[in-house]
């Protein structure tokens, strides 16, 4: 199980990276943006990823 959890951060960092080294003009956009919207609604979008995450995980395991 923690062999798991840790394949799975290990992706979330190739990822990440691969944004950054493929797009990086486009993240800083993104980031600019995502520091001018309001902490209510960037809460509502993590919410809303983590809970389509958690049911995606559901039907893959």
């Amino acid at each position: 199980m923690p062999k798991d959890f840790y394949a799975a951060l290990c992706l979330v960092l190739v990822f990440e990276g691969l944004m950054l080294f493929a797009a990086p003009a486009a993240w800083q956009r993104m980031a600019r943006q995502a520091a001018e919207m309001e902490p209510k609604t960037l809460r509502l979008v993590g919410a809303a990823a983590l809970a389509i995450g958690v049911i995606a995980l559901r039907f893959v395991f």
